[in-house]
């Protein structure tokens, strides 16, 4: 099969990641590469065609997909210039800043029949995938916990623009929840929101929630425990079934290296872009089902309790 010629809006942090798995990817060729700041292009200018407005590459570039790699603020904006021109998306999470723009957006794919997909990059884990399958049909889930903590400034780089909830769409919750949102409902099917208790710092971003939830089929409960300020990384799930049988996974410890497990999930991600995008695959995403997820987290946000000394709010 002959690969489809992709595009790449966004050279920030994540960029890397796609870059490498688009160098490997049997489905898809670089075909094009834009940012709004010209000097992040110049290392690229040799080997595809470089633009810094999104809709100028979608107009020159004869382009069969976008990935959309910029700032969180942005997603909207560059999805629904490409849907409107008939280019399927792949998508940063979380999908867009509000419900209202995912609804958007999830309607103009509907309407002109175009794949909108969220590149949840957690699905695509190794061990993520062994858990799912120890899982045993014939024993039903209790609970299951989502833990995605971090020291969020370890991780951005240059992109400052995580700390601005402007342009974040707020702080940890808003980030880091649709992808724990997303493993979330992998397990349990749909979910709602019974609690949420958000710490924040002095410039009003969300640095630790947690973040209680329910299964709208059944009586299973979940629990999204996020932090900004935790020393060094944990990303791990733990599922406990209603026999007492507790299964485990950790996210990092298949791949030794800061952001290590990345490079393989991104390979997935476009894999998976792949299939949505073919003549079988299917239009239906999790995107705007985690972005109502945030949003519900919010509305529903209490102030943290105090933490003994030494301790973390509960």
């Amino acid at each position: 099969m002959t690969a489809r010629r992709i595009g790449l809006a966004g050279l920030g942090s994540i960029a890397a990641y796609y870059l490498a798995a688009l160098d490997t990817s049997p489905d898809w060729e670089l075909a094009a590469l834009c940012d709004v700041d010209a000097a992040a292009l110049r290392p690229h200018r040799d080997r595809v065609p470089c633009f810094t407005d999104h809709r100028v590459m979608l107009a020159e570039a004869a382009l069969d997909a976008l990935v959309v790699a910029v700032p969180n603020h942005a997603h909207a904006p560059v999805c629904r210039d490409a849907l409107r021109a008939g280019v399927p998306v792949c998508v940063e999470k979380p999908l867009a800043l509000t419900v209202a723009e995912g609804r958007e957006l999830a309607a103009l794919a509907h309407r002109t029949q175009t794949a909108l997909f969220t590149a949840f990059h957690r699905r695509y884990n190794e061990a993520v995938h062994r858990l799912r399958g120890q899982l045993p049909a014939t024993r039903h889930i209790a609970s299951v916990r989502v833990r995605y903590l971090e020291r969020i400034e370890e991780h951005i780089g240059a992109d400052t623009w995580y700390l601005d909830p402007a342009r974040c769409g707020g702080g940890c919750v808003a980030d880091n929840g649709p992808n724990a949102f997303d493993l979330v409902r992998l397990l349990l099917g749909e979910v709602a929101v019974t609690r949420s208790v958000v710490t924040r710092d002095a410039r009003g971003v969300d640095r630790q929630a947690v973040i209680g939830l329910r299964a709208r089929s059944g009586a299973a409960t979940a629990r999204v425990e996020l932090d900004w300020s935790h020393p060094g990384e944990t990303k791990d799930i733990e599922v406990r079934l209603t026999d007492g049988t507790v299964l485990s996974c950790d996210m990092l410890a298949l791949h030794a290296g800061f952001k290590a497990s990345l490079w393989h999930e991104y390979v997935g991600i476009l894999a998976g872009f792949a299939a949505a995008t073919g003549s079988t695959g299917s239009r239906t995403d999790g995107g705007l089902a985690a972005l109502e997820l945030v949003a519900a987290a919010y509305r529903c946000e209490e102030p943290p309790v105090p933490a003994a000394e030494g301790g973390r709010p509960r």
